[in-house]
């Protein structure tokens, strides 16, 4: 990773380190909601399961952002459209520690899904624009190593801040993203694949996008769902799980934690450096089945050690998959809509998905609080499914994109 990251110019790494620490920093603002719903649930009275549906509002509110900021970067550019979303989350995230009741606090969680919808595909057809199609499957899987980054910023804020500020103040914590616009506008140019569009006057509407490409977009919000209910059925609740089931420490919690997102780095890195080799499906698939070994220890272990151990190889797996993702997504993009493309359907599979948290609730309640068997069935089902979408789906590795750089000399 280190050698194609010295290969590539300094303004491809100042594209790569935007948009890597842009999802990072976003991840992040989603990821303090996990480990204090428990505390929102007391402060408003009510229960955990309740709680839940803030996440299912911003996940389902992702599309919407998706669509409105896709667009926009797609007709005035990625750069200044990003600099714009990282403000909208980091104001979003800093007025959630001020919600003064339950429904405040589900519209400002709403308003949030809608600028975290739209940064990660402004942020992926950024990157892959500038880069050389040769170092995609590397750079991929470190854009996309951001989101279990976000994660181990929130859970080391958590594992030091959270007894000191609570609640409250560890959204407040999340505003500073805003700073990262600073660099950005200072650092990074506009994607030579939009400037060569936009130099061509070449266009297409979203309606037509759809029209032309209507099969390959349904199969691919359909791998979106998928991988959705994968990442965010193995880590949304399971926090909640070691806190409520193992009665845990916030401490141990955020330990553990922290482990496990060094799993999920470690996956997300090795296994886009893979799919260079063999290729994004087989990638996919292979990480996908890895789980299927891992979830006796990962949900059924006894100690803090055996938990952390199978977290630490459940999200080597689940990312090492997902670390496929903005590659695989950007080459089967049509080129006009580059961001609306892989952005929209990554987060109507969101939607879709968006139930888990609430799913995965109710079958633990429904089985005596056994939030162990209901993280255990959602991810085997789910790994099998993802696996079969993959195997039999497309591929187009290496594709080239109009304006790009064909090696890493090229500016």
């Amino acid at each position: 990773m280190l050698r194609v990251l010295r290969e590539l110019t300094p303004k491809q790494r100042s594209v790569v380190l935007a948009s890597y620490l842009g999802w990072t920093l976003d991840a992040f603002d989603f990821f303090i909601l996990v480990f204090v719903m428990d505390d929102i649930a007391k402060e408003f009275s009510t229960d955990l399961k309740e709680v839940t549906f803030a996440i299912f509002l911003t996940l389902a509110a992702r599309p919407f952002g998706a669509l409105v900021f896709g667009l926009a970067a797609d007709r005035f550019g990625r750069r200044p459209v990003l600099m714009i979303n990282i403000l909208s989350f980091s104001i979003l995230e800093f007025a959630s520690g001020f919600a003064p009741s339950l429904g405040v606090f589900f519209i400002l969680r709403a308003l949030f899904g809608v600028a975290m919808g739209g940064e990660w595909g402004v942020g992926a057809a950024l990157t892959m624009e500038t880069i050389p199609p040769q170092t995609r499957g590397v750079v991929s899987g470190l854009l996309q190593t951001g989101y279990p980054s976000g994660y181990l910023l929130a859970s080391i804020a958590y594992f030091a801040l959270y007894g000191l500020i609570g609640w409250r103040g560890m959204f407040i914590v999340g505003a500073l993203p805003a700073l990262l616009v600073v660099y950005i506008r200072g650092k990074v140019e506009e994607s030579p694949a939009f400037l060569a569009k936009t130099t061509a006057r070449q266009d297409a509407g979203l309606v037509r996008m759809l029209r032309e490409n209507s099969g390959r977009f349904l199969y691919v919000v359909l791998l979106m769902t998928a991988f959705n209910f994968f990442s965010h059925g193995t880590q949304d609740l399971y926090p909640t799980f070691l806190r409520l089931q193992h009665h845990f420490d916030p401490h141990t919690v955020g330990l553990i934690a922290i482990i496990y997102n060094i799993g999920a780095i470690l996956g997300g890195i090795s296994f886009g450096a893979l799919s260079e080799g063999i290729g994004r499906r087989r990638g996919i698939v292979i990480a996908a089945l890895a789980t299927l070994f891992v979830i006796p220890l990962w949900a059924y272990g006894t100690s803090p050690l055996l938990l952390a151990t199978g977290a630490f190889f459940m999200q080597f797996a689940v990312q090492g998959a997902w670390g496929i993702v903005p590659a695989h997504l950007n080459e089967l993009s049509p080129h006009a809509v580059r961001c609306t493309f892989p952005g929209f359907a990554y987060q109507t599979g969101n939607l879709l998905a968006s139930v888990n948290a609430t799913l995965q609730a109710s079958i633990a309640q429904a089985n005596g609080g056994n939030y162990a068997f209901a993280l255990a069935i959602v991810a085997a089902i789910v790994a099998v499914l993802l696996a079969c979408l993959t195997a039999f789906g497309i591929e187009a590795h290496g594709v080239k994109f109009a304006g790009c750089p064909e090696n890493p000399a090229d500016g």
